[in-house]
């Protein structure tokens, strides 16, 4: 039996330090009957991360002239990655560290869906509330044990987020919500409904891809034996930033005036409206009315 191949992609930008870690991680994860190539893609960091990057024999480099962030950045790789004949491609997050079973575990489920999504606990100091948790908790603390839209308020939810993990999130799911920090994503996926929505440029990007996959008749599935650590919003200065502040607010617009019912649309709009006096917001909101996406005003 020829061995699956999967092509793990992964998006730096000025986070070498973070890079380096993730693949160091994932070179533990080889396992029989499994073949994995890594490709990064640099959107355009000016911290040696390319540099440094284009001496490790085993990384295929792609180097993007301008920042395109999440979506626009790993299109790059997944485009790369489907030249290369790949049976699966693997979307995984920088800013964090697999587990050396992540990869065999997910691809045990990949017979129920065609994106498979893993358990994913805070990195160790990276949890909301560091000061709840004890020291013998660090690193069981749940960010993600799958995914729930909530079409009312347009919001993509983490079941089990700040929970400590004590075995209550070990079945196998159907969700909604496969998160972009790490997806095993079969290729028939992509050769049906293309790529990542660049219009988003960072955030929501992986909702609006699930959304699409789901109508297309593909099923999202959680794996909790498959699993890893979060360094959470590091590429983005932080959880609450102003960037993923920016982000949020224009793209839940974007994504509600694309899928959801009527009523939902105006509340969302009218609910944003209302935060105006916020700078951040009003230029969240000018931007979605001008249909000024992707990086839009704010980088």
């Amino acid at each position: 039996m020829d061995k699956l191949k999967i092509i793990a992609v992964i998006l730096n930008y000025k986070g070498l330090e973070d890079t380096l870690e993730c693949l160091d991680s994932l070179r533990r994860c080889s396992q029989d009957n499994l073949k994995t190539e890594f490709i990064v893609v640099d959107n355009n960091s000016d911290d040696g991360s390319v540099e440094a990057l284009l001496k490790l024999e085993d990384v295929n480099l792609i180097e993007n002239q301008k920042n395109l962030g999440f979506a626009g950045g790993i299109n790059v790789g997944i485009e790369a990655a489907l030249k290369k004949e790949t049976d699966f491609i693997l979307i995984l997050n920088n800013d964090t560290i697999v587990d050396r079973f992540l990869i065999k575990n997910l691809l045990n489920s990949s017979q129920y869906g065609g994106i498979i999504s893993p358990k994913i606990y805070f990195a160790p100091g990276f949890e909301f509330h560091k000061l709840r948790y004890t020291k013998s908790e660090s690193g069981k603390v749940i960010w993600y044990a799958g995914g729930r839209i909530d079409w009312q308020n347009i919001i993509g939810k983490h079941i089990g987020v700040d929970d400590v993990d004590h075995g209550q999130f070990s079945k196998r799911l159907e969700i909604d919500l496969a998160t972009g920090a790490c997806m095993l994503i079969k290729r028939q996926v992509f050769e049906k409904i293309g790529f990542f929505d660049k219009k988003y440029f960072l955030y929501l990007e992986d909702m609006d891809f699930c959304v699409r996959a789901k109508r297309a008749g593909f099923k999202i599935i959680f794996e909790p034996k498959a699993f890893l650590w979060h360094k959470n919003a590091s590429s983005a200065g932080g959880s609450g930033s102003v960037t993923q502040d920016y982000f949020i607010t224009r793209n839940r617009l974007l994504f509600a005036f694309k899928y959801a019912k009527l009523r939902t649309k105006l509340a969302v709009f009218r609910q944003n409206l209302s935060q105006i006096n916020i700078p951040v917001k009003r230029k969240a909101l000018i931007d979605f009315v001008t249909f000024n996406f992707g990086k839009g005003s704010f980088l």
